[in-house]
């Protein structure tokens, strides 16, 4: 599928994933909108588009009718990447997730009921939907789904949302559960954590939990492009596809390679034991692998291993950090 020439919305536009999916669509002749609070999203992660003819910069919330109105302006597809992106802070402001999940999915799917061009809305979902899964490798069919965090719970929410959504108003979604997604312009995560940590202090790094969290994770590029391949190849009204990789790593060996990475030695790991037998925090999964089947047999496949991803991000983050002008 091409998309030159296609108007799209990218809510989250500057933000991690969705700069990159920016930097695609534009590379391939898209006419895009993004429409971006920068919350969290930071305006410089697109700023090599920003004054092309073919891409128009909203700063703007999606908890805010006339921006999604504004924002939605002849578009034909809209890709929802707009969201609170940071599990940990739902316990402590239970609204985050309620207000910048679902009252803002919420807003955009209104904003396509009232549209008389938009009609497929992509939205990037969580594997966190799912919970502790007792099946692993967690396949898309799995239920009952029992997410243990709001973040998961607000995501399901949308999945919802949209289902309903597409259904009763003639709509089309596409949904990606996602597993851990790392690379360049990631500021949040447990690489960042452990970077930022470790430059305060090189001698000591404080691990979340009792470092046996084990996940799998899938470098930025490699979601986008699943993105697009997904859409492309969705035939249902309601499509829904797993994106990660095949395997996992713990957070332990994530420790070791950022420590290698960052060219430091005699670092001490002092794990805070965690909560809930060793998860880093309330929500956090213990132990995450999606099954990708369903991707795989449509053609698309992650060509990187998660240690192997985990190793690139760090070091795409840390000459990132290197030339930043306040270093």
């Amino acid at each position: 599928m091409s998309y030159a020439g296609v108007k799209s919305l990218v809510t989250g536009g500057a933000g991690f994933i969705g700069s990159h999916l920016v930097d695609t669509l534009m590379k391939e002749g898209g006419t895009l909108t993004t429409l971006d609070n920068l919350s969290t999203g930071l305006k410089r992660n697109i700023a090599h588009w920003i004054g092309h003819p073919s891409l128009t910069f909203i700063l703007g919330d999606c908890l805010n009718p006339r921006d999604i109105r504004r924002a939605m302006k002849n578009s034909e597809l809209v890709f929802h990447l707009a969201a609170n992106p940071e599990v940990r802070v739902g316990p402590v402001n239970t609204r985050i997730d309620l207000e910048q999940n679902i009252l803002a999915t919420y807003n955009i799917l209104e904003g396509m009921r009232e549209s008389k061009t938009v009609k497929t809305i992509v939205f990037t979902s969580t594997s966190t939907v799912y919970g502790d899964a007792m099946i692993l490798p967690t396949p898309e069919d799995y239920g009952p789904l029992k997410p243990i965090s709001l973040y998961g719970a607000s995501k399901l929410a949308c999945e919802a949302l949209i289902s309903a959504y597409c259904n009763t108003f003639g709509m089309r979604g596409v949904i990606y559960r996602l597993a851990n997604m790392i690379g360049s312009r990631c500021r949040h995560g447990v690489i960042w954590d452990f970077i930022h940590k470790l430059t305060k202090n090189p001698k000591r790094l404080e691990i979340l939990g009792d470092g046996t969290q084990t996940k799998s994770y899938l470098m930025v590029d490699e979601c986008v492009s699943a993105m697009l391949f997904g859409l492309e190849h969705a035939s249902e009204r309601v499509e829904i596809y797993n994106v990660g990789s095949e395997d996992q790593i713990s957070v332990a060996e994530i420790a070791k390679i950022v420590v290698e990475e960052m060219g430091l030695k005699d670092v001490k790991f002092q794990y805070t034991g965690g909560v809930e037998g060793g998860r880093g925090w309330i929500g956090d999964i213990k132990t995450m692998l999606l099954d990708i089947s369903k991707m795989k047999k449509l053609g698309w496949k992650p060509k990187y291993k998660s240690a192997e991803a985990v190793r690139m991000a760090t070091i795409q983050i840390l000459e990132e950090i290197r030339k930043e002008p306040s270093n």
